[in-house]
């Protein structure tokens, strides 16, 4: 990477970090989709400014946790959360577009983080379902490269890579599929446990640190299915975040150590290198130029 871009990419996450980060390419819009399950499902799409709006460009499907996509506190309340913004940003300077499918406002929630598994009423197959109703309403956009989309997940929007991603889930049909899937921090047990096997190729960025979704299950799971993943050391659940830093969540009941919470927060290191990966993983799946 030259230089300029490293330092680039830096500066993003310190604007991000001191809350100056307000995006450069303007306001999403917004689209209601019909769900397989009768609810109507909301996503915003991002276009990159430097591309005619026919023009046929790659597509990141990005897939929020379970803390949803907005933030909900701070200057940012209600608009993407500054993780969400950041890593828009860095896609759309590539010339792709961005699609968030809002998986919890529609369905009256605003966060699961602290809902116990089981009591969960947004479940791993509203989320599969969120992904294919959206990869089909891709495949009827004009503007979408349908041999260029990738999904990318967050823990639980992680997980959702992997539940989409599941070959023994027959899918709709569609005339879109993932070339490639993306997924940081996934929960992985429930996938080790049954014969999971990628439909499509599938790569993992990982906390060494992770006591909320770990490492373990994930690694085995990449062994077991000949997934590619990378392991980022020194590195709690949402390493990757540009703003705050590493805090106990007493109230999180679901992790490594049930009853005791979690840890989550950045690590200004590892988290940068995690996103030059995406953007290097996606270049090399697609080597042609997007950007101009």
């Amino acid at each position: 990477m030259h230089p300029l871009e490293h330092l680039r990419r830096y500066r993003l996450w310190l604007c991000l970090s001191l809350g100056l980060g307000a995006s450069a390419y303007g306001q999403p819009v917004s689209e209601l989709l019909p769900g397989a399950d009768g609810l109507a499902l909301k996503v915003w799409v991002f276009h990159p400014p430097q591309q005619a709006s026919d023009a046929q460009r790659p597509v990141v499907v990005a897939l929020h946790g379970c803390g949803g996509i907005y933030a909900t506190v701070g200057s940012r309340k209600g608009q993407l959360s500054a993780r969400h913004q950041g890593m828009t940003d860095l896609l759309l300077a590539q010339g792709f577009s961005v699609v968030w499918p809002d998986s919890l406002t529609p369905r009256q929630e605003t966060s699961l983080c602290e809902q116990r598994m089981a009591s969960r009423q947004v479940r791993q197959s509203h989320r599969r379902s969120d992904v294919h109703t959206t990869l089909a309403w891709l495949g009827q956009q004009a503007w979408t490269d349908q041999q260029r989309v990738a999904l990318l997940g967050w823990s639980h929007g992680g997980s959702a890579v992997l539940a989409s991603s599941d070959s023994t889930q027959q899918p709709p049909p569609s005339s879109v599929k993932p070339d490639i899937a993306l997924a940081f921090y996934p929960g992985c047990a429930d996938a080790l446990r049954r014969a999971y096997q990628p439909t499509w190729p599938v790569h993992m960025l990982l906390g060494a640190l992770d006591d909320w979704t770990p490492a373990a299950p994930c690694v085995a799971l990449g062994q077991k299915a000949s997934m590619s993943f990378k392991v980022y050391p020194d590195s709690h659940h949402g390493f990757d975040n540009p703003v705050g830093q590493v805090q106990h969540l007493p109230r999180v009941p679901n992790g490594q150590h049930p009853g005791m919470g979690v840890h989550a927060g950045r690590n200004p290191v590892t988290g940068p290198q995690a996103w030059q990966d995406v953007l290097d993983l996606l270049k090399k799946r697609w080597p042609d130029p997007v950007a101009h």
